[in-house]
């Protein structure tokens, strides 16, 4: 697409813009697949009775998944889009067989290689794209709308698989599923979608703030360290998906041990994801409306709170009600997030420090893993859930004290940038906002 057919927004781009929130969706069916069962199989198939080798998956998994993030920002913006996008299907297409028909634990753990490539390829891909048809303006409401997708999908296939497999066993019915998802989207990722990284040139070609020479050298360590919104962004999302990684692991075997049917877990798994799914159709949009920071902040405080219900409770009522705690929390962070990684980097590297972002969120899924599992063997997993609640509250802490509020940075520059046009003055304006 020539960049003078280029229109940014999302009413110009609504077709291809819906078209990836529905391949989103079954990019995160894929997750839902495990988020019920899993837990399960590694006790009662393989006899895993350490709580960190029932998790070794989820840290095997957040490990590819994270660099795979890196990766795939950098490639989009080397080859396009699309082609990483088709790739990251193409790779999932043996994982739903592989958890079929797995002898050992390692096929599972290899199972999980593959989902771990195929998410961070397919997941971050369909993020960068849909920033790049919506444009500035409604960028937190796009985010929501892909993480809606992605997080109801999740929802639904684990409240699915949970089913299948009470009525049938847990492998290999409840992973047909996962045939069925792997097929659709990688046909829908082939014929239907398009390439958009013209939008980002276009963009960048029209920014307000001129374009830094930047090595990947330098977007990794402004995105990771030096940059206090894109670190404090950061290490939100690491410590976000490292209570996912526990809530993955652990509360299928807490709600266990509380004699709850795979029904009712599967019930539990679906709450959760669900809330955050639904919530952040209104959350992403109402940062584009009041900012980002805020919401950031007290969503991990509100993450911590549901964790902290959890723990404290011993029934369905009490596990719902923290459960839908830790989706609001959820909901008030995950696009949010992945907006003001958009304000502050630069179109020009901002799929770079993306995948940067998204290498470290997801890394959390390990760390959760690892801290969860350690804890529990040493400890109990009562004293492993707490752990990782009081992470949760200290990292909404580093964002009150640490980050500045990136929606009206954005606003500012777009002012700046009309008020040069009116003038007939247009200069680039080099914005440093490491510090």
């Amino acid at each position: 697409m020539s960049g003078a057919h280029v229109r940014l927004g999302l009413r110009p781009n609504l077709a291809q813009f819906a078209l990836l929130v529905v391949v989103n969706a079954f990019v995160g069916a894929m997750i839902g697949l495990e988020r019920t069962i899993l837990p399960a199989i590694a006790e009662q198939d393989f006899h895993l009775a350490a709580h960190s080798a029932v998790l070794s998956f989820i840290v095997v998994f957040g490990v590819t998944k994270a660099f795979t993030n890196y990766f795939a920002g950098r490639l989009s913006d080397r080859i396009g889009r699309k082609h990483v996008l088709v790739a990251g299907w193409l790779v999932a297409v043996p994982f739903p067989f592989l958890l079929m028909w797995a002898p050992s634990w390692r096929w599972v753990l290899a199972a999980n290689v593959l989902l771990g490539v195929s998410q961070g390829l397919t997941w971050s891909t369909t993020v960068i794209m849909k920033i790049d048809l919506a444009g500035p303006a409604r960028r937190g409401f796009a985010m929501g709308l892909n993480e809606f997708a992605g997080y109801t999908a999740v929802a639904l296939s684990a409240l699915a698989t949970g089913y299948v497999a009470a009525e049938y066993g847990l492998r290999p019915e409840p992973f047909y599923l996962g045939v069925a998802f792997v097929f659709l989207g990688l046909a829908l990722s082939v014929f239907s979608v398009r390439e958009t990284h013209a939008h980002a040139r276009h963009e960048a070609a029209n920014h307000a703030v001129a374009a830094e020479a930047l090595s990947h050298r330098d977007v990794f360590i402004r995105t990771s360290f030096t940059d206090r919104d894109l670190s404090s962004a950061s290490q939100a999302g690491l410590v976000n998906n490292l209570n996912d990684g526990m809530a993955w692991g652990l509360f299928p075997l807490f709600y266990a041990s509380a004699n709850l049917s795979l029904e009712r877990i599967g019930w539990l798994a679906a709450i959760y994801p669900a809330i955050s799914g639904l919530g952040q159709l209104v959350t992403g949009g109402l940062s584009d409306r009041i900012g980002r920071k805020w919401l950031i902040a007290s969503g991990m405080w509100v993450q911590a709170v549901g964790i902290a219900v959890i723990v404290m409770s011993s029934g369905m009522l009490g596990f719902a009600t923290g459960s839908a705690l830790l989706g609001a929390g959820t909901a008030m962070v995950y696009p949010v997030l992945i907006a003001a990684i958009g304000d502050v980097a630069h179109p020009a590297w901002r799929a770079s420090s993306v995948g940067i972002y998204r290498l470290w969120r997801d890394l959390g899924y390990a760390a959760g893993a690892v801290i969860a599992g350690i804890t529990a063997d040493e400890l109990g997993i009562e004293a492993a859930i707490w752990v990782v609640a009081a992470i949760t509250f200290a990292s909404g802490m580093v964002v009150a004290v640490r980050m500045r509020e990136t929606l009206r940075m954005r606003e500012t520059l777009r002012a700046d940038h009309h008020a040069a046009e009116d003038r007939g003055t247009r200069r680039p304006f080099h914005a440093n906002t490491a510090g």
